[in-house]
């Protein structure tokens, strides 16, 4: 999960989502063991499920391993990371949205429901803060 990746998001099929899900799930996982777990259920092929988990990786979404003669995969990013790039792809351009009121109305949200999030946010964005000096 290192380096520096896009922030933009991928579209997903449904299939790259659940085999997605399963690696965050799992850990990591091969071509047959994610097909048992997906795969099987939707009477599809492993080589359907290969092929999604090749996808996944060629988006950028999924790293791979070669073990032996086959590749065990994990999923790239965590599954906040991936949904904080969705809600972020979503609503667009940062600089748009603080200048349209999104982030405050955001944060009013947040204030009025769970005041335990917002200092949350506020040592993320203190933490974020002293990484980018």
């Amino acid at each position: 999960m290192g380096g520096r990746r896009s922030l933009r998001v991928p579209e997903l099929g449904e299939l790259e989502r659940a085999v997605l899900d399963h690696l965050w799930t799992k850990g990591e996982a091969d071509v047959l063991e994610v097909y048992r777990a997906v795969g099987v259920k939707r009477g599809i092929s492993a080589n359907t499920v290969g092929s999604a988990l090749e996808r996944l990786y060629r988006k950028d979404l999924a790293v791979r391993t070669k073990v032996s003669h086959a590749y065990r995969y994990a999923a790239a990013c965590k599954r906040e990371e991936f949904l904080g790039r969705q809600i972020a792809a979503t609503l667009g351009d940062m600089r748009r949205l603080a200048g349209s009121g999104v982030l405050a109305s955001f944060l009013d949200v947040v204030t009025a429901t769970d005041r335990k999030a917002l200092e949350e946010l506020e040592a993320l964005v203190a933490k974020k803060r002293k990484s980018m000096q």
